[in-house]
Protein backbone atom coordinates (compact mmCIF):
# COMPACT_ATOMS: atom_id res chain seq x y z
CA UNK A 1 0.00 0.00 0.00
CA UNK A 2 1.13 3.68 -0.54
CA UNK A 3 1.22 6.11 1.50
CA UNK A 4 -1.75 7.99 -0.79
CA UNK A 5 -3.85 6.34 1.59
CA UNK A 6 -3.94 4.79 5.01
CA UNK A 7 -6.04 2.64 7.07
CA UNK A 8 -6.54 2.09 10.64
CA UNK A 9 -8.14 -1.31 12.14
CA UNK A 10 -9.57 -1.03 15.79
CA UNK A 11 -11.05 -4.47 15.28
CA UNK A 12 -14.50 -2.85 15.14
CA UNK A 13 -13.80 0.28 13.10
CA UNK A 14 -12.05 0.26 10.04
CA UNK A 15 -10.55 4.40 9.19
CA UNK A 16 -9.65 5.35 5.43
CA UNK A 17 -7.62 8.51 5.27
CA UNK A 18 -7.35 10.25 1.88
CA UNK A 19 -3.67 11.63 2.86
CA UNK A 20 -2.20 13.85 -0.07
CA UNK A 21 -2.91 17.10 1.71
CA UNK A 22 -0.36 18.75 -0.11
CA UNK A 23 -2.44 18.33 -3.49
CA UNK A 24 -6.06 18.56 -2.44
CA UNK A 25 -5.92 14.54 -1.59
CA UNK A 26 -6.43 14.29 -5.29
CA UNK A 27 -6.00 10.61 -5.94
CA UNK A 28 -4.25 8.79 -9.29
CA UNK A 29 -5.78 5.49 -10.50
CA UNK A 30 -3.47 3.39 -8.50
CA UNK A 31 -4.85 4.95 -5.03
CA UNK A 32 -8.32 4.60 -6.39
CA UNK A 33 -8.04 1.15 -6.85
CA UNK A 34 -6.00 1.00 -3.50
CA UNK A 35 -9.20 2.74 -1.87
CA UNK A 36 -11.45 0.25 -3.34
CA UNK A 37 -9.66 -2.35 -2.42
CA UNK A 38 -9.69 -1.48 1.40
CA UNK A 39 -13.28 -0.84 0.88
CA UNK A 40 -13.88 -4.76 -0.73
CA UNK A 41 -12.28 -6.07 2.37
CA UNK A 42 -13.57 -4.24 4.76
CA UNK A 43 -15.94 -6.25 5.99
CA UNK A 44 -13.55 -9.09 7.17
CA UNK A 45 -11.68 -6.77 9.31
CA UNK A 46 -14.49 -4.50 10.98
CA UNK A 47 -17.98 -4.16 11.29
CA UNK A 48 -17.57 -0.45 9.58
CA UNK A 49 -15.65 2.14 7.90
CA UNK A 50 -15.22 5.86 8.01
CA UNK A 51 -13.74 7.84 5.47
CA UNK A 52 -11.82 10.76 6.07
CA UNK A 53 -9.36 12.99 4.60
CA UNK A 54 -5.72 14.75 5.84
CA UNK A 55 -5.29 18.40 5.64
CA UNK A 56 -7.47 20.95 4.28
CA UNK A 57 -9.64 19.57 1.83
CA UNK A 58 -11.49 16.09 1.19
CA UNK A 59 -10.36 15.33 -2.48
CA UNK A 60 -10.30 17.47 -5.22
CA UNK A 61 -10.67 14.66 -8.20
CA UNK A 62 -9.25 12.02 -10.06
CA UNK A 63 -6.02 12.90 -11.14
CA UNK A 64 -5.19 11.66 -15.07
CA UNK A 65 -3.47 12.91 -17.76
CA UNK A 66 -5.49 15.22 -20.21
CA UNK A 67 -5.04 16.88 -23.53
CA UNK A 68 -1.42 16.38 -25.36
CA UNK A 69 -0.68 13.94 -22.52
CA UNK A 70 -3.50 12.09 -22.72
CA UNK A 71 -2.12 8.47 -25.52
CA UNK A 72 -5.28 8.77 -28.57
CA UNK A 73 -7.23 5.13 -27.65
CA UNK A 74 -9.71 3.15 -29.06
CA UNK A 75 -12.95 3.53 -26.81
CA UNK A 76 -12.52 0.06 -25.81
CA UNK A 77 -9.33 1.16 -24.30
CA UNK A 78 -11.25 3.58 -23.00
CA UNK A 79 -13.76 1.83 -21.17
CA UNK A 80 -11.34 -0.56 -19.50
CA UNK A 81 -9.28 2.18 -18.54
CA UNK A 82 -11.77 4.00 -16.00
CA UNK A 83 -13.28 0.57 -14.70
CA UNK A 84 -11.08 1.12 -11.75
CA UNK A 85 -13.50 4.54 -11.31
CA UNK A 86 -16.67 2.04 -11.52
CA UNK A 87 -14.92 0.00 -9.46
CA UNK A 88 -14.34 2.17 -6.67
CA UNK A 89 -18.05 3.59 -6.67
CA UNK A 90 -18.96 0.23 -7.11
CA UNK A 91 -17.25 -0.86 -3.61
CA UNK A 92 -19.06 1.50 -2.05
CA UNK A 93 -22.63 0.18 -2.93
CA UNK A 94 -21.54 -3.56 -2.55
CA UNK A 95 -19.80 -3.14 0.78
CA UNK A 96 -21.93 -5.01 3.09
CA UNK A 97 -20.97 -3.01 6.10
CA UNK A 98 -21.85 0.73 6.15
CA UNK A 99 -19.26 3.53 4.81
CA UNK A 100 -19.46 6.77 6.71
CA UNK A 101 -17.54 9.71 4.86
CA UNK A 102 -16.98 12.80 7.22
CA UNK A 103 -15.69 15.62 4.51
CA UNK A 104 -14.31 18.99 4.47
CA UNK A 105 -13.12 21.58 2.44
CA UNK A 106 -13.03 20.40 -1.35
CA UNK A 107 -14.82 17.33 -2.90
CA UNK A 108 -14.15 18.25 -6.61
CA UNK A 109 -15.33 15.51 -9.55
CA UNK A 110 -14.63 12.27 -8.35
CA UNK A 111 -14.12 13.45 -4.66
CA UNK A 112 -18.08 14.64 -5.23
CA UNK A 113 -18.31 11.31 -6.21
CA UNK A 114 -17.22 8.92 -3.45
CA UNK A 115 -18.77 11.66 -0.58
CA UNK A 116 -21.90 10.95 -2.03
CA UNK A 117 -21.31 7.27 -2.59
CA UNK A 118 -20.80 6.79 1.00
CA UNK A 119 -23.77 5.41 3.08
CA UNK A 120 -24.17 8.64 5.72
CA UNK A 121 -22.11 11.89 4.95
CA UNK A 122 -21.31 14.32 7.60
CA UNK A 123 -20.01 17.42 6.04
CA UNK A 124 -18.36 20.38 7.73
CA UNK A 125 -19.64 23.87 7.65
CA UNK A 126 -16.76 24.79 4.96
CA UNK A 127 -17.14 21.74 2.66
CA UNK A 128 -17.92 22.59 -0.67
CA UNK A 129 -19.10 20.24 -3.74
CA UNK A 130 -18.85 20.27 -7.25
CA UNK A 131 -18.86 18.28 -10.40
CA UNK A 132 -16.80 20.72 -12.84
CA UNK A 133 -16.11 18.37 -15.82
CA UNK A 134 -18.97 19.93 -17.80
CA UNK A 135 -17.19 23.09 -17.81
CA UNK A 136 -13.93 21.22 -18.75
CA UNK A 137 -15.84 19.89 -21.87
CA UNK A 138 -15.71 16.27 -20.27
CA UNK A 139 -18.65 14.39 -20.03
CA UNK A 140 -19.25 13.78 -16.81
CA UNK A 141 -21.33 10.06 -16.73
CA UNK A 142 -18.69 8.09 -14.74
CA UNK A 143 -19.19 10.64 -11.54
CA UNK A 144 -23.00 11.14 -12.64
CA UNK A 145 -23.08 7.11 -11.95
CA UNK A 146 -22.45 7.51 -8.46
CA UNK A 147 -24.79 9.83 -7.57
CA UNK A 148 -27.53 7.72 -8.94
CA UNK A 149 -30.05 6.78 -5.84
CA UNK A 150 -28.67 9.17 -3.97
CA UNK A 151 -30.21 12.49 -5.86
CA UNK A 152 -33.34 13.15 -7.55
CA UNK A 153 -32.83 12.79 -11.40
CA UNK A 154 -33.49 16.45 -11.60
CA UNK A 155 -30.93 17.40 -9.15
CA UNK A 156 -28.49 14.96 -10.96
CA UNK A 157 -29.17 17.10 -14.09
CA UNK A 158 -28.68 20.50 -12.17
CA UNK A 159 -25.38 19.14 -10.24
CA UNK A 160 -24.28 18.31 -13.70
CA UNK A 161 -25.21 20.71 -16.03
CA UNK A 162 -24.64 23.59 -13.88
CA UNK A 163 -20.71 23.05 -12.58
CA UNK A 164 -22.16 24.99 -9.64
CA UNK A 165 -20.19 24.74 -6.39
CA UNK A 166 -22.65 23.74 -3.80
CA UNK A 167 -21.87 24.49 0.06
CA UNK A 168 -22.67 21.63 2.44
CA UNK A 169 -25.83 23.00 3.12
CA UNK A 170 -27.01 22.88 -0.52
CA UNK A 171 -25.32 19.40 -0.89
CA UNK A 172 -27.92 18.48 2.57
CA UNK A 173 -30.88 19.80 0.38
CA UNK A 174 -29.85 18.15 -2.70
CA UNK A 175 -29.60 14.65 -0.71
CA UNK A 176 -26.19 13.62 -0.60
CA UNK A 177 -24.75 15.38 2.85
CA UNK A 178 -26.77 13.72 5.87
CA UNK A 179 -25.46 16.00 8.38
CA UNK A 180 -23.65 19.66 8.61
CA UNK A 181 -21.56 20.22 11.67
CA UNK A 182 -20.53 23.65 12.60
CA UNK A 183 -17.10 24.60 13.23
CA UNK A 184 -14.40 21.75 13.94
CA UNK A 185 -17.53 19.20 14.97
CA UNK A 186 -17.82 17.21 11.82
CA UNK A 187 -15.34 14.88 13.43
CA UNK A 188 -16.81 14.39 16.40
CA UNK A 189 -20.50 14.32 14.69
CA UNK A 190 -18.92 11.56 12.40
CA UNK A 191 -17.60 9.79 15.59
CA UNK A 192 -20.71 9.87 17.00
CA UNK A 193 -22.76 8.27 14.29
CA UNK A 194 -20.16 5.58 14.08
CA UNK A 195 -20.94 5.08 17.79
CA UNK A 196 -24.14 5.05 17.13
CA UNK A 197 -23.83 2.21 14.46
CA UNK A 198 -20.84 -0.04 16.13
CA UNK A 199 -23.08 -0.50 19.56
CA UNK A 200 -25.92 -2.01 17.53
CA UNK A 201 -26.20 -6.02 17.01
CA UNK A 202 -24.57 -6.56 13.82
CA UNK A 203 -27.20 -8.72 12.14
CA UNK A 204 -28.99 -5.33 11.68
CA UNK A 205 -26.43 -3.22 11.21
CA UNK A 206 -26.07 -5.46 8.10
CA UNK A 207 -29.45 -5.64 7.33
CA UNK A 208 -30.10 -2.26 7.25
CA UNK A 209 -27.25 -2.00 4.35
CA UNK A 210 -28.77 -4.68 2.62
CA UNK A 211 -31.95 -3.64 2.06
CA UNK A 212 -31.33 0.12 1.43
CA UNK A 213 -28.84 -1.59 -1.32
CA UNK A 214 -31.53 -3.67 -2.73
CA UNK A 215 -34.74 -2.65 -1.94
CA UNK A 216 -34.86 0.03 -4.19
CA UNK A 217 -34.35 -1.81 -7.35
CA UNK A 218 -37.59 -3.66 -6.61
CA UNK A 219 -41.48 -2.71 -7.36
CA UNK A 220 -42.86 -1.87 -4.42
CA UNK A 221 -45.22 -5.31 -3.67
CA UNK A 222 -41.09 -7.21 -3.12
CA UNK A 223 -39.77 -4.29 -1.33
CA UNK A 224 -42.42 -4.35 1.32
CA UNK A 225 -42.49 -8.35 1.36
CA UNK A 226 -38.65 -8.46 1.29
CA UNK A 227 -38.96 -6.09 4.89
CA UNK A 228 -40.83 -8.19 6.93
CA UNK A 229 -38.83 -11.02 5.71
CA UNK A 230 -35.65 -9.39 7.10
CA UNK A 231 -37.46 -7.98 9.86
CA UNK A 232 -38.71 -11.86 11.02
CA UNK A 233 -35.43 -13.05 10.22
CA UNK A 234 -33.05 -10.64 12.23
CA UNK A 235 -35.18 -9.74 14.84
CA UNK A 236 -36.03 -13.08 15.71
CA UNK A 237 -32.19 -13.94 15.99
CA UNK A 238 -30.25 -14.58 19.40
CA UNK A 239 -27.68 -12.81 17.91
CA UNK A 240 -30.20 -9.38 19.07
CA UNK A 241 -29.98 -10.44 22.58
CA UNK A 242 -27.26 -11.69 23.10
Amino acid sequence: MSEDILDHCDGNLLTITLNRPDHGNGLNDAAIAELAALLQGAAARARMVLLKAAGNDFCVGRIALRGAAQPKLEALAVRRGRDVVFNCYAAFRESPVPVVAAVQGRALGFGCAIAACADITIAAHNASFQMPEFAENIMPTIAMSALLGKVTAKQLMYIAYSTAVLDAERGKQLGFVSEVAQGDGFEAAAQRICAQILKAPQPAVLAIKEFARVAPAMDIRAAVDYARSLHAVINSSSEMHP
